[in-house]
């Protein structure tokens, strides 16, 4: 049977919450090695990023979370057996310990942003003059030619973009003062910026506030901030391999 892998834990905390099961419903237990623990189940055969298992493996990570310090695993985390799992927490003590110690007290935020397309349109238009001017000559003489349409759109696209690269790097600028790390998540569609914050739990409403003058300061955009979060982004891969393609590096925590 292998092994499930939900976190790393201090090895010194010997019980975790009662009545608590992980993915596929089985029971949760600890693996110890040296000065630290690994909290896993067995793997169920089959495993999927079914909601139900998502919400067992965040569920998990939260209650032993509430607790003390854990270093989360990604969901479908999972090890060869018992033993795979003690050999690497124990070759990778130095590591886990340290990060162990940066993370207590820490929670991640995860924040997305994007443009909201007439919004941005128009901050486009007010803020460059040689876009306006096209419009403006466009609109007297009736719309313009083909090539006038053609010139005015490839402009505004161009604004817009280079629009998305100043506001990406704005958005990161305004609220890594109220972090304590940052880390820069991969680009997806539709996101001009996707940046996860690690902050101090009894920080986290300085961060929200920092949040919501980003809102006011940028009505442009629309910005969506998930959290708290286990610290994901801030812990390296653990002593587990991804269950395959289909369920391995699903994020149970992610928004």
């Amino acid at each position: 049977m292998s092994t499930y892998v939900y976190g790393i834990i201090a090895g010194e905390r010997a019980d975790l919450p009662e009545h608590l099961n992980g993915v596929g419903e089985n029971p949760l237990r600890v693996l110890r090695a040296g000065a630290l623990a690994a909290v896993v189940s067995d793997a169920p055969e089959g495993l999927r990023p079914k909601r139900r298992e998502l919400l067992a493996h965040q569920n998990v990570l939260a209650e032993v979370g509430a607790e003390g310090c854990v270093l989360p695993m990604r969901f479908g985390s999972v090890a060869p057996d018992d033993t795979s799992v003690t050999d690497v927490l124990a070759e990778r003590a130095e590591h886990y310990e340290e990060r162990l110690r940066a993370l207590d007290g820490r929670v991640e935020y995860n924040v997305k942003a994007n443009h909201v397309e007439e919004a941005v349109l128009h901050h486009v238009m007010a803020s460059n003059p040689e876009v306006r001017a096209l419009a403006e000559a466009n609109r007297k003489s009736g719309g313009g030619s083909y090539d006038d349409k053609i010139r005015l759109g490839e402009m505004v696209a161009g604004a817009v973009r280079a629009q998305e690269s100043q506001d990406g790097a704005v958005v990161q600028r305004a609220l890594e003062p109220a972090a304590d790390a940052v880390s820069v998540g991969p680009e997806s569609t539709g996101w001009l910026a996707n940046v996860s914050f690690l902050v101090e739990r009894d920080a986290a409403g300085t961060f929200m506030a920092a949040v919501d003058r980003v809102r006011e300061d940028m009505p442009h955009l629309e910005v969506r901030l998930n959290g708290p979060l286990p610290p994901y982004s801030f812990v390296e891969p653990g002593p587990a391999e991804p269950a395959g393609t289909t369920a391995g590096g699903a994020d149970a925590g992610a928004g």
